[in-house]
């Protein structure tokens, strides 16, 4: 089995244009064209965690946060970074992170958490914009079945948790052929009109070129009419935080508690609790602070995250329960959907999580 094959499967799961414009995702070091020999998974990469995988004899590292987040100038082992950059090299190990790629995603880190919390009908806080196209193709009616099913396959007709959408709608088309053409039908020089079905489906911009390989396959013309237009929805399947409700409602003072406990938090940070029970649930692993706004507009009765900073506790003004759980804490469960991604494609592949804790906050 290839690295890569292992590294596809997480990326079908966590597409790499889903990554945030500030991020760094992807492969971090080494040749992914070789034979896998095992994978540790883990949230960071540290000296401590790069020794583990040697020990274990695996030569895939598959992380949370990204090893190279900054550019870097040097590479002299003055940094941990550059220290860990060097040793992997010199032991040929592939490094690859899914950061915000797997934050951003349908069942991602954030929709992991609100499992873990027990939560109900849940969505996306805050979907992504200007992430959709919509396609429309026109196609012969004795083709229109192979193009659409080529058209799915490829990625296009998701909305939701409906696949295989798109609206079809018969016509007439026209055109002349051309001398030098080699015609699906029609005679050179001469009008021809033909029955077609005009195909409009929808599709996640990053998915573009695959979805015109697939048409351009499957489409019988030689020269194929189709367009591509950017819609202005916002994209449901993808995005940061999630938002769901609780079965029942909790006392809050209780609801933090139980937070505390699930997420093996040292501590939970919290701004003054309300009067009003919990039911409505906004959360966001890692540094969540930024959807404060959205969780507040969403009328949640609280949004956990891992970070805030000390004027979002003022910021929040009795609308909501801020409660702050710790970065580490909220993206732990990384290593686990790393586990279960590549178990349930390879099963007998050897997986190891990682024994390091590499938390950098301690409390006394």
């Amino acid at each position: 089995m290839f690295i890569k094959e292992i590294l596809n499967e997480i990326e079908q799961y966590a597409p790499l244009p889903l990554q945030e414009s500030f991020d760094n995702a992807g492969i971090q070091t080494g040749d992914v064209n070789r034979s896998a020999t095992g994978a540790l998974l883990c949230l960071d990469v540290t000296e401590a965690v790069i020794n583990e995988a040697i020990g274990k004899g695996c030569n895939l590292i598959i992380s949370h946060h990204p090893l190279a987040f900054k550019p870097l100038k040097s590479l002299t082992g003055s940094t941990y970074v550059e220290r860990c950059i060097i040793k992997a090299c010199k032991h040929d190990l592939v490094i690859y992170s899914a950061h915000t790629n797997l934050d951003n995603a349908a069942q991602g880190i954030n929709y992991h958490l609100g499992h873990l919390l027990g939560l109900r009908q849940m969505r996306i806080l805050s979907p992504q914009k200007n992430a959709l196209l919509k396609l429309v193709t026109f196609v012969p009616t004795s083709f229109a079945q192979a193009v659409r099913e080529a058209l799915f396959h490829a990625g296009a007709g998701h909305i939701g948790n409906y696949d295989s959408c798109s609206f079809n709608q018969e016509g007439e088309g026209t055109f002349r052929v051309g001398e030098d053409c080699r015609p699906f039908c029609g005679t050179p020089g001469v009008l021809h009109h033909e029955k077609e079905v005009r195909i409009e489906t929808i599709l996640p911009a990053f998915r573009r070129n695959a979805v015109t390989r697939a048409l351009l396959s499957a489409h019988p013309y030689e020269e194929p009419a189709f367009d591509f237009y950017p819609l202005g929805n916002a994209w449901n399947m993808a995005g940061s935080g999630m938002i769901g409700e609780l079965p029942e409602s909790e006392e809050a003072h209780r609801f933090l508690l139980r937070i505390k406990e699930l997420f093996r938090a040292s501590c939970v940070k919290h701004s003054a609790i309300p009067g009003k029970e919990i039911r409505k649930v906004a959360l966001c692993g890692g540094s969540g602070a930024f959807l404060l706004p959205e969780a507040i507009t969403s009328e949640a009765d609280v949004f956990i995250t891992g970070e805030a900073k000390y004027n979002d506790f003022y910021d929040v003004e009795d609308r909501i329960l801020l409660a702050v759980v710790g970065h580490y804490e909220t993206e732990i469960c990384a290593k686990d959907i790393f586990c279960k991604i590549i178990s349930e494609k390879f099963p007998t592949f050897a997986l190891h999580l990682s024994n390091v804790n590499s938390n950098p906050v301690k409390y006394l």
